[in-house]
Order: C-alpha cells, then sequence, then structure tokens
C-alpha cells in the first residue's frame, strides 16, 4: 500500500508532488528547502536553511513513522560551492552518526533565495 504525505505548502500543490511516499519498506521525501512551510518564509544564510530543512526533514519522516537514523541516501542541491563549508557542520550534527550515502550537486534553485534542497531515501530498520 502506498501512502502520500504532504506539508500543505503551496510548492507541492502547483508542482503536483508528494512530499514524501511512503512504499514499505521505504520513504523516498521530496526535496526540502529552507522554507518553513507553515508560514511560507525562508531563513537567511545556509545554516539556518540547512536547519530549517532538517527540522521540516525530521518531522515529514516522524509522520511517516521513520527517523533520521532510516536514511540511507541523501541528494544535497547547494546553489553555490563556496557555501559547502558553512553546511558541514549541519550536517555533521543532524547526520554524523547516520552516515547515508551522499551526493552533492551545485545547481540552481526555483527561487533565487533558495540555497539548499535535501532529499533522502529512508529504509525502515529492522529491530
Amino acid at each position: 500500500m502506498r501512502r502520500y504525505l504532504t506539508t500543505g505548502s503551496a510548492f507541492e500543490r502547483d508542482f503536483a508532488y508528494s512530499r514524501a511516499v511512503v512504499q514499505e519498506p521505504f520513504c523516498f521525501v521530496s526535496g526540502i528547502t529552507g522554507y518553513d512551510y507553515a508560514r511560507m518564509t525562508l531563513a537567511d544564510g545556509i545554516v539556518a536553511q540547512a536547519e530549517q530543512a532538517f527540522k521540516t526533514l525530521s518531522a515529514v519522516l516522524d509522520e511517516a513513522g521513520f527517523g533520521l537514523q532510516d536514511i540511507v541516501r541523501v541528494q544535497y542541491t547547494l546553489t553555490d560551492r563556496d557555501l559547502a563549508g558553512d553546511l558541514s557542520g549541519v550536517l555533521q550534527r543532524w547526520l554524523g552518526p547516520v552516515r547515508p550515502a551522499a551526493t552533492l550537486v551545485l545547481a540552481e534553485l526555483l527561487d533565487p533565495d533558495m540555497l539548499i534542497e535535501i532529499e533522502v531515501t529512508a529504509l525502515r530498520s529492522e529491530g
């Protein structure tokens, strides 16, 4: 059985996607930016945007019945390679113990003020 989760953001509605799709034992989470989707505000700076993205990610995984420890793959999209150094501390705090397979891509994002987007795949841990 497939479940679809949403944060209720206008992005999900306008671009016809789900925040996450659960197809046991996996959870596929769409790219999450630094937006606070409840307020539709975007924090300033890479650290604040990454922290907000991880807060949203954690909440989405929790709603799906998964946790950060279940993440097996992550893709980071950054708009500027010079942001990577400031980002590393945030990544260590949130995913240091998890150590998922990861890819970092440099690309433009939909809103020029967006600095990062994080997409993950989680696999339910046994036990």
